[in-house]
């Protein structure tokens, strides 16, 4: 009976995984509610065999049509809320909108005041909102902001511990805070307080590490690539800068470049402004950006500079390399960042990346929270 059920729902999965050409289910084997999954699965994916050249209106063993046309995007939106768990509609929710280009979604500000803000909406509306219209721009800045906010919530202590100093193992404080907490030097202390009956050990005096505080700023020169293929960088990259703004002992320069190099230092303190400020698409000419950023670099020895790209240049790379490596003898500290998807995979020019660690820079895909440590390392 067991193995029954288990064969009935795989083809009841089977059944919605192919759609409208593959054999209807009759009976207990498809309920009502099945035959909404289908439909709303049918309005969004049956987009496939239309551009596959199919005719969207067949439909195997005949019956009616459920052609998308029988569904508005905005009712579809609201339907799919309603019937699939919130992890699978949004990743639903940004096929819609990243795939298949369901435009009518991102009309009505009501409407986009109801999807749910996520990195796959900010990355749409970021390379779209040049052809919304003016009523949709209030709604696109309030998503971009939520969005921004995870974000940034996600990464600040990250940031926040790797500038506000490293532990001192040597010295206490009565700053209580559980970054600060020493649990070996609490557990020696507080031995003599063990309690043989209950086999706990009683802490009677916590003690603190204090923090190596630095007398002297570091200089944080962030070059992004903006060219088209570096969407998910750059949402990260201006939530860094953001972060990074905020912080003592740092100061921060933000460039952003594809053929032409534009400073957005005056806004790297308000992402959302940068998000909406930068021009994602064209070519890439990454020596300009770095011949631009060498020429900010005021005090060698406390500056990193920071390249984020996928190191496809479109430009003689001559000038790229001929500037990092003066950078790198003036004892500059470099880090190629390579891209990363929204998978978080790499995606970059490995021989390029090569040619520029022959010049000195340290090429890694980091993730946000290892860039962080990166930065914690340095400025050690």
């Amino acid at each position: 009976m067991a193995d029954q059920l288990d064969n009935a729902e795989l083809l009841r999965r089977w059944r919605l995984i192919l759609g409208r050409y593959a054999q209807p289910l009759q009976g207990e084997a498809w309920s009502a509610h099945d035959g909404r999954l289908d439909a709303s699965l049918d309005y969004l994916y049956g987009r496939e065999y239309e551009r596959k050249g199919m005719l969207l209106g067949g439909r195997a063993g005949g019956g009616g049509s459920l052609d998308p046309s029988q569904l508005r995007a905005i009712d579809w939106l609201n339907q799919a809320r309603k019937l699939f768990p919130q992890e699978v509609y949004e990743r639903v929710q940004g096929h819609a909108i990243e795939r298949y280009e369901l435009s009518g979604l991102l009309r009505d500000p009501a409407v986009l005041a109801s999807l749910e803000p996520n990195q796959a909406l900010a990355r749409a509306l970021i390379g779209m909102r040049g052809r919304l219209s003016a009523d949709m721009h209030d709604a696109v800045r309030a998503i971009i902001r939520r969005v921004v906010e995870e974000i940034t919530e996600r990464l600040r202590k990250d940031f926040v511990n790797a500038v506000t100093g490293r532990r001192n193992r040597f010295r206490r404080t009565q700053m209580k805070s559980a970054q600060n907490f020493d649990w070996r030097a609490t557990i020696a202390a507080n031995l003599k307080h063990y309690d043989t009956a209950s086999a706990r050990m009683v802490i009677a005096r916590p003690i603190f590490n204090a923090r190596v505080k630095r007398s002297l700023p570091w200089d944080v020169i962030l070059c992004v690539d903006q060219s088209g293929s570096m969407m998910d960088s750059v949402i990260y990259a201006a939530v860094v800068a953001g972060i990074l703004s905020g912080l003592p002992a740092v100061n921060v320069r933000l460039v952003v470049f594809d053929t032409s190099v534009v400073d957005l230092t005056h806004l790297a303190s308000d992402p959302v402004e940068v998000l909406l400020t930068v021009q994602l698409g064209g070519g890439t000419n990454i020596g300009r950006a770095v011949q631009y950023c060498e020429q900010l670099v005021a005090t060698p020895q406390r500056t990193i500079f920071a390249l984020i790209s996928d190191f496809e240049e479109g430009a003689p790379p001559a000038p790229l390399l001929a500037a990092l490596k003066r950078m790198a003898e003036s004892r500059v500290t470099l880090l190629g960042l390579a891209a990363l998807d929204e998978r978080a995979q790499p995606v970059y020019d490995r021989g390029m990346a090569q040619r520029l660690a022959d010049q000195g820079m340290h090429v890694a895909a980091l993730t946000p929270q290892h860039f962080a440590e990166w930065l914690a390392g340095v400025m050690q």
